[in-house]
Order: structure tokens, then sequence, then C-alpha cells
């Protein structure tokens, strides 16, 4: 038994470099030489490529480097990620090592060609930590960051058939996510086109997807949503009573919008109605579901105009403002909730500009939504400009809303 043991140890033994030199040889010696050499039969079934990262899982995307700061270089074909010494640089997503080797003047570059099809160039490395065949996944470390002179930097790009792709047509330079997009990319001779199709996540996508199926957290920018897919509730109002505002012994949980009576209430966003009648308290009640576990409320409606199952746009009527329950006067009252958890509206919207905030939220499925003002310029509205700076605000389930400003939280007036 032993020396059958013996013989299948020694024959494993013979096969395994002959089986890695196999994997190697997939390459061609100038893939294992050149760091822009096309991609065989890449656009041989076609002459278009599309590659779909609207529904990307968590860990099959990396940064490069994580902490690095990254800009992009003057000929904009590559990125340049400062970081300090001795950080790991982390390959993009799934492939194989095609390439490894001092390159100079490169110093040590990698080449990974990914499943998808695309290929990432990381150089400048001070070290190279792995070789020509090796599988990696998706934030593997790859390399140890090198540099030139006192800079330390990995230069990094991203090839389609060995032409280079401007970086920032992928990843976000600034906070380093990758784009929810579809790319297509178009062989014409040797000139490759690139077309992008943005699908920025929002709520009116899908309404009856589990939002934390695919990943803990979600990423929602309101400055990326469609003027066609969002609506303010009730244009022209002014707020009579804001988000958890004390009042009878009990907090509010919505937020009061008053015009005149009978003035159109309008969906917020697309979804459907999971109710429309009387509740206690609300009067006349609006439920509207939308996707990625966002419902909205409204309610002292005079009349609703939709019924439960309906399916509504943005922005359309749904009914007329009335002071139908617990109410003084005519007004809307409007609620938010994600996953179930009530939030200050203002989480989404600017009430004296009556536009979406210009921020970033993050939504996780334990009822914490965290809000980053955006750094890039305000984007084209539909109507009057904002007039009022936008502070950072951070809502928890039931809480109050605080203002982020010059670093220091300090509680939001009410």
């Amino acid at each position: 038994m032993n020396k059958i043991r013996f013989c299948l140890y020694s024959v494993a033994l013979a096969l395994w470099p002959s089986l890695a030199d196999a994997q190697i040889k997939d390459f061609t010696p100038a893939e294992m030489q050149s760091i822009s050499v096309p991609t065989p039969g890449l656009f041989d079934s076609s002459t278009t490529l599309t590659i779909d990262f609207t529904d990307m899982v968590q860990g099959t995307y990396s940064f490069p480097l994580p902490v690095g700061k990254a800009q992009l270089s003057d000929n904009r074909a590559s990125l340049v990620i400062e970081t300090k010494k001795g950080d790991a640089v982390k390959a993009m997503f799934d492939g194989v090592v095609r390439l490894s080797k001092n390159n100079p003047p490169y110093g040590n570059v990698i080449v990974v060609r990914h499943d998808n099809g695309l290929e990432t160039v990381y150089s400048y490395n001070a070290q190279n930590l792995v070789k020509v065949g090796d599988k990696v996944k998706a934030g593997q470390t790859i390399a140890i960051v090198g540099g030139e002179g006192i800079r330390t930097f990995c230069d990094f790009g991203i090839m389609i058939n060995g032409r280079r792709v401007n970086p920032s047509t992928i990843v976000e330079v600034q906070s380093h996510r990758l784009r929810r997009q579809k790319v297509t990319f178009t062989k014409n001779g040797p000139r490759i086109s690139i077309k992008t199709v943005r699908e920025p996540w929002s709520p009116l996508s899908k309404p009856d997807v589990d939002a934390f199926a695919k990943s803990k957290t979600i990423r929602w920018n309101l400055r990326e949503t469609p003027n066609d897919m969002w609506s303010y509730p009730l244009r022209g109002c002014h707020v009579i009573s804001p988000y958890n505002h004390q009042r009878a012994g009990y907090k509010h949980t919505g937020v009061d919008l008053k015009t005149k009576p009978n003035d159109n209430v309008r969906a917020a966003f697309d979804g459907i109605v999971i109710s429309s009648g009387p509740a206690t308290g609300y009067g006349n009640c609006i439920k509207v579901k939308h996707g990625n576990g966002l419902m909205t409320l409204y309610g002292h409606q005079s009349k609703n105009l939709v019924k439960t199952g309906e399916r509504v746009k943005a922005g359309q009527v749904i009914g007329l403002t009335g002071r139908t329950g617990r109410a003084t006067t005519e007004h809307l009252h409007f609620e938010v909730f994600f996953c179930d958890h009530r939030y200050n509206p203002e989480i989404l919207f600017n009430h004296d500009t009556q536009q979406l905030q210009n921020v970033t939220l993050t939504i996780d499925k334990n009822g914490n939504v965290t809000s980053k003002k955006n750094v890039s310029p305000t984007p084209k509205i539909n109507s009057a400009p904002t007039t009022k700076k936008n502070n950072n605000v951070t809502s928890k389930k039931n809480g109050n809303s605080t203002s982020k400003k010059n670093g220091k939280v300090t509680p939001k007036k009410k």
C-alpha cells in the first residue's frame, strides 16, 4: 500500500509542472512580453462586446489601492494612485495573470486578463507577487506598491483588445466606486469605440426585489436620478410642521406641507400603491412601495385618486390635499420609510428648494441610513436653482437628523 501511495505521489509531482506550463502556454510569447496586445478571439463572433456593471455583487470588484488618492494622468490613459510605502495592490476583477515582469521604463508590471474581456495594468510595483498563469480573485493582493523617485504610487490602466480605455469611464476617480452602467465596445478596424448607458440605482426600478439579497448595504446617488423619475410630493408648498417636532405629547412622524385645499399630491417616485383608504390619525392615506425597500406615505387627503394595487409614475397626481383624520388645516402629511424603518423626509428632499438632496445615501439592512454630500457640481435641475447650502445629514430609524458642517456634528435646528 505504501508503495502505491509513493507511486501516485511521484506521478502527481511529475504532472504538476506540466499542468502549470499548459496554463502558461495559453498565452503567446507576445502576450507574456508586451503590455498592449490584442486579445485573441475577443471580437471573433461579433464586432461588439457589452459588459454589464449594473448588477455587480459584493466581492467581484476592488479598487487597486482602496486607500490611495487617485487622479487621471495627463493623457487620460491611466490613473495615478498615490499612497504610502508597503501598501498592497489589488486585482480589480477575477482573471488570469497574462504578464508579470520588469518592463522599463514602467518598473515591475502586471497585466491581468479578466473574465469580462477587459485587461488591467498595474505599473511601477516594488514587487510583483503573482506570475503568468496565476488565477486571481477581485481584491486579491497581487503586488506591493512602488513608485518613482520620492513618490509612492501605482500607475493603473484599463485595456480592451490592447487599446487603452479612459479609467474614469469605468470607475469614479474620487470615490473609487465602479460606475453602475452598461459599456459597449465596438471594433471598427483597428479602432474601438465606447458607448456607456448609465443605469443609476433608483427607488423606482424593481419594487419586488429584495434590496439586500446581494449586498449588506446599498448606495443611492440622488444626483444621478433622472428628472422624470422623481417628483416633490407637493409643489409650491411650505413646511408647517417638521419631522420629529414635539406636539401634543408625541413626536411628529413625518413632515407637514401646506399650500391650499384640494391641491395636487404627487407620487415621489414610480411604485405600487400598497394601501389607499382611511387610516387612524391619517384620514385618507396612501402608501406607495418603491424599489429597494423605499416606501412613501401621504396623509389627510380630501380624496384619494388611486387604488390599492395600482402602479403609479413619479409626479402622477394620486390625491388632493385635505384635513381628514387628525388635522387642523388642509395639508399633506408626508413620511419616508426604508426597509420598514421611518426616516426624516429631509434625507431625500430639500424642502426649501423642493429638489432631491445633492447627496449619496448608504443604506443598510439594519435600518440605518447615512448621507454624504456629493463633491461634484450640482447638476441641472427642473425648477428654481438651489439657494441654500445642503449639509450632510445622518438619519437613524425613528431618530433625529443631525447636521454635519466644518467637521463637527450638531443637532439640526427644528
